[in-house]
C-alpha cells in the first residue's frame, strides 16, 4: 500500500530534480522550506519529527537538498517530507508539502470495526507498521 499523503501523493516518486524545481518554485514564492520524518505516517499524524530547524532565510534550493540528503542519510527507512510554509500575514499556513523518501516496504493500514450501543458501527485505522517499536517499524534501524 502506497501512503497517500500531501502534494503529488499520486504521482510516482520525484527525483531529486523534480524536488529542487518544486523547491524553487516554493522559494520563488517566498515560502520558507524545511524537513520533517517519521516512521508512523498515520493519516491523522499530522506532527511529524522536525530535521533541524525551518529554513526562513534560505533562498537556493541547493541548501534544502543537502538536508534532504542528510535525513535520507540518517533515516533511510523513513518517510521524510519537505513543507513549503508561507509566512505571510493572513495566510501563515502550510502552502505545499510532498514526500521525498518512502520505506522500501509499505505495509499499509487495517481498518478496525467495533459495535456500540445500539448497534452503532465505529471504525478505526491502525498502521500495520505500529506493531513494531518506533525506529524498527521499516527494517533496518535507523
Amino acid at each position: 500500500m502506497r501512503i497517500t499523503q500531501g502534494t503529488f501523493s499520486f504521482l510516482p516518486d520525484l527525483t531529486d530534480e523534480e524536488i529542487g524545481l518544486q523547491i524553487d518554485y516554493a522559494l520563488r514564492q517566498g515560502w520558507a522550506c524545511s524537513v520533517e520524518f517519521t516512521d508512523d505516517p498515520h493519516p491523522r499524524n499530522t506532527y511529524w519529527e522536525m530535521w533541524g530547524l525551518p529554513m526562513f532565510d534560505l533562498r537556493d534550493q541547493a541548501g534544502v537538498m543537502q538536508e534532504v540528503r542528510a535525513c535520507r542519510t540518517t533515516y533511510p527507512n523513513h518517510y521524510i517530507k519537505v513543507n513549503a510554509f508561507d509566512s505571510t500575514r493572513t495566510f501563515e499556513t502550510m502552502r505545499m508539502s510532498f514526500i521525498v523518501n518512502r520505506p522500501a516496504e509499505e505495509p499499509g493500514f487495517r481498518l478496525m470495526r467495533t459495535e456500540g450501543k445500539g448497534r452503532s458501527q465505529h471504525y478505526s485505522v491502525t498502521g500495520y507498521a505500529s506493531n513494531q517499536p518506533a525506529g524498527e517499524r521499516y527494517g533496518a534501524k535507523g
